[in-house]
């Protein structure tokens, strides 16, 4: 799934807009990890949190946009780097799934949603959003390497 789209209506849902009961992140963490992120158009780098760096198999959380996509299954890579970058010319709102891919382990989906906004200027702008990740994990289509 990759979808964005241009924006330039205000947000339904505003920070705050929607009463407490309605939100319940107690669910949210029952089925899957769920971090936020943010993306500086200025100087081309994302930083992630914690989780999301370690399990995208990253060292750091401050990263560019080919380390963060290159453990994404290959055939995906092309499509997520493309909304990227439509979101990085225009105000945006998107989304993607796709499988993070690790040598020997488990497949891990993920789900990315986020926008883009005050990219009006050349080299401005901001991304943010939000990475989820079921609790569970996919068979690796590789075979576990053995340590000698």
């Amino acid at each position: 799934m990759f979808k964005i789209l241009k924006t330039t209506a205000p947000l339904n849902y505003l920070p705050g807009s929607l009463p407490f009961d309605a939100i319940e992140p107690d669910s949210l963490a029952q089925y899957c990890v769920s971090e936020p992120w943010t993306g500086d158009m200025g100087n081309g780098l994302f930083r992630l949190g914690e989780r999301t760096a370690y399990l995208h198999g990253l060292a750091r959380s401050e990263c560019g946009l080919l380390n963060l996509v290159k453990c994404y299954e290959a055939t995906d890579r092309t499509n997520v780097l493309e909304i990227f970058e439509q979101a990085a010319t225009s105000c945006s709102s998107f989304c993607f799934s796709t499988t993070i891919m690790t040598i020997g382990g488990p497949k891990q989906p993920v789900f990315c949603i986020g926008e883009s906004t005050g990219v009006e200027q050349k080299y401005s702008g901001k991304i943010t959003g939000v990475f989820l990740f079921p609790n569970f994990q996919l068979p690796s289509p590789f075979p576990p390497m053995s340590r000698q």
